[in-house]
């Protein structure tokens, strides 16, 4: 089975190390230290990240943020990636700096990359949507949502990276 995994930013330096780069910044720690590295192609940098025994597909869009949806549609489409493999990655300027929410569907919230994805190809799953689930996928993603605010408290490269074993996990 194959997964996306869209960690959205803006290109160019202006942006680099920017709240507003989240998504790129967990993609490169999720890499770090690991025989994947990014290829620049169609639409944005991807990584093929094998994680036990399945294809992870990393991209960070070159597309800047309020063109996300073209870069998710396009290699989505590529590598036949159904939508319930979606992941999605990005700031949320409603949250304090360091604070993870994760919603497995919902509105866009008013952010312009997830905005355009939504209208581009519909509703995602991914971290800051809002939406109605069954009790049993609400239960999963508490407990997901006090597993990820507890490494992101602790700040640590490898706990971000646990974090997103974690998700895929329990999927």
């Amino acid at each position: 089975m194959n997964y996306l995994i869209a960690g959205l930013g803006n290109i160019g330096n202006e942006y680099e190390n920017t709240r507003h780069n989240m998504g790129f910044m967990v993609l490169d720690t999720l890499v770090k230290g690991s025989n994947t590295f990014f290829s620049t192609e169609r639409y944005g940098s991807i990584a093929e990240y094998p994680f036990r025994g399945q294809k992870l597909f990393l991209l960070k869009p070159s597309t800047y943020m309020n063109l996300s949806g073209n870069a998710v549609r396009y290699w989505m489409q590529k590598k036949n990636i159904p939508l319930e493999n979606l992941l999605v990655i990005c700031d949320d300027l409603a949250l304090p700096l360091g604070r993870i929410r994760m919603r497995k569907k919902g509105s866009d919230g008013g952010h312009n990359g997830l905005k355009n994805i939504n209208e581009l190809i519909g509703l995602i799953n991914g971290i800051n949507f809002d939406g109605v689930i069954n009790q049993k996928e609400t239960d999963r993603l508490q407990s997901w949502v006090d597993r990820s605010r507890n490494l992101a408290y602790e700040a640590k490269e490898i706990e971000l990276i646990s974090l997103i074993d974690t998700i895929l996990e329990d999927r």
